[in-house]
């Protein structure tokens, strides 16, 4: 059936308002950030990840997929005295919801990252996080907003996380946490912690 994104149509008159959820699925209800959003970005390039933003629909927060190729990405890794950049090789989009407010966006981005960190999509370095391509979905959903949840959380950001953690529970498993690995969600919610408030060094392609 052919239908409409709901932020591309107009109420009728008189008609009742939708609920939140339905018109702004991922909006951050208190919270703000300061620079998180900006340092994230620029240390994502350390690991071949560029960040885009794109108009889309209501219902779609964000994505990130594989590059086959593209122009290498330049990572900044001195300012002073002069700004100096290392190449490094484009591996990852990550695409944002430009309609988003900077919270919003920035929770996307964590729950994004969190997939690569993970190991969702592979790795192009054992040493840098571990191949772990063959979760199920259920396990890789429930990863990536654990993380979200934890990073958005210490930052005083209340976003859908914890509603979307207990439906998931409620609806999928009968109340049981799918088997995540505890190891990766807390070491990923470490690392992305760190990208939002420090400048981090250069990956070692041979580390």
């Amino acid at each position: 059936m052919f239908v409409f994104d709901v932020s591309d149509t107009e109420p009728e008159k008189d008609a009742p308002p939708l609920p939140s959820e339905v018109e702004h699925p991922f909006d951050v209800r208190q919270g703000q950030i300061g620079g998180e959003l900006e340092t994230t970005i620029e240390n994502a390039k350390r690991d071949g990840v560029s960040v885009a933003e794109r108009k889309e629909g209501s219902q779609r927060a964000g994505s990130i997929e594989f590059v086959k190729s593209g122009q290498p990405l330049s990572f900044l890794v001195k300012q002073r005295p002069q700004k100096e950049y290392v190449q490094v090789r484009h591996r990852y989009t990550l695409i944002l919801n430009s309609n988003h407010s900077v919270e919003t966006k920035y929770a996307t981005l964590v729950h994004e990252l969190a997939h690569l960190y993970c190991g969702h999509l592979g790795t192009p370095n054992e040493k840098w996080w571990h191949d772990r391509r063959g979760q199920s979905r259920e396990v890789q959903e429930f990863e990536a907003e654990s993380i979200c949840y934890l990073v958005c959380h210490r930052l005083g950001i209340e976003n859908s996380s914890e509603k979307y953690l207990a439906g998931y529970l409620k609806e999928n498993t009968g109340g049981d946490v799918p088997e995540i690995s505890l190891e990766c969600v807390m070491k990923s919610a470490g690392l992305i912690e760190r990208m939002g408030r420090e400048r981090l060094k250069p990956r070692k392609e041979r580390e």
